[in-house]
C-alpha cells in the first residue's frame, strides 16, 4: 500500500474496506464537525454500515469510476479525500474531501487534492476536475480557490440532505490551467515511502 506524506505527522493513503472498524470510529469523532454537509456522515453509524460505504468505493475502483483515501495525523484517521465522480471516457471528474476540526488549519486538505488532480491530469490524462459545495461552507470554497479552480456558478436547490433542499456551488479547473506539482504521483508509483504493514484500528 502507497503512503503520501502531507506533513512531518500526516499522510494520505487509500481507505479499504478491510478498515471498515477504524472507519467507524472515526465517523464518530468526527461526525459533530461534518455532518452538516457530508451526508455519509449520517449513514455510517457502526462498523456495518462502514464497511458498506467504502465497499462502494471499492467497486468504484475497479470500474475505474471513482477512489478513496484517508488522511491520517500521527497514525490516528482525521479525514480524507474522494474522486466521488470519475469519468474517464469523458475526462471529468468530481475531488471531495472531509477533515476532523482539530487537524485543520495546516493546509492538508489542499496538498492532498492537489496529489490527486495532478494523477488525475498527467497521469490519467482527465480535462476537467469538479468541486461542488453547499455555498455556506466558505472553508471549503477557499480551498477550491487557492487550488486555481474557477468558480462557474450555483445550482439553485441542486442537493438534499437530511430533507433540506440546498444549493450547490460549482467550481473547477482544466488540464490547460493546471501546474503540475513536481515528482507528482502516478498510480503505481506514488510514495514517497512504502508501508508493507496494515495500520491497527483505533
Amino acid at each position: 500500500m502507497f503512503a503520501r506524506t502531507l506533513a512531518d505527522d500526516a499522510e494520505l493513503r487509500p481507505l479499504e474496506p478491510w478498515q471498515a472498524a477504524e472507519f467507524a470510529e472515526h465517523a464518530d469523532r468526527v461526525r459533530k464537525d461534518i455532518d452538516y454537509y457530508i451526508p455519509w456522515a449520517r449513514t455510517v453509524v457502526d462498523e456495518a454500515s462502514a464497511r458498506e460505504f467504502l465497499q462502494t468505493y471499492a467497486l468504484k475502483l475497479a470500474k475505474d469510476q471513482g477512489r478513496i483515501y484517508g488522511i491520517w495525523v500521527d497514525g490516528v484517521l482525521q479525514g480524507g479525500t474522494v474522486f466521488r465522480t470519475f469519468d474517464a471516457a469523458m475526462g471529468v471528474c468530481e475531488a471531495g474531501v472531509w477533515l476532523a476540526e482539530g487537524a485543520r488549519g495546516r493546509g492538508l486538505i489542499t496538498t492532498a487534492v492537489r496529489y490527486m488532480i495532478d494523477w488525475a491530469f498527467v497521469a490519467r490524462g482527465m480535462h476537467r476536475v469538479e468541486w461542488l459545495c453547499d455555498p455556506r461552507n466558505t472553508a471549503s470554497a477557499a480551498i477550491a480557490e487557492r487550488l486555481g479552480m474557477t468558480c462557474e456558478g450555483v445550482l439553485r436547490q441542486g442537493f438534499v440532505l437530511g430533507g433540506d433542499r440546498r444549493d450547490v456551488q460549482v467550481w473547477s479547473i482544466l488540464a490547460d490551467d493546471w501546474q503540475p506539482t513536481e515528482h507528482q504521483p502516478t498510480e503505481h508509483q506514488p510514495t514517497e515511502r512504502q508501508s508493507t504493514e496494515r495500520q491497527p484500528t483505533r
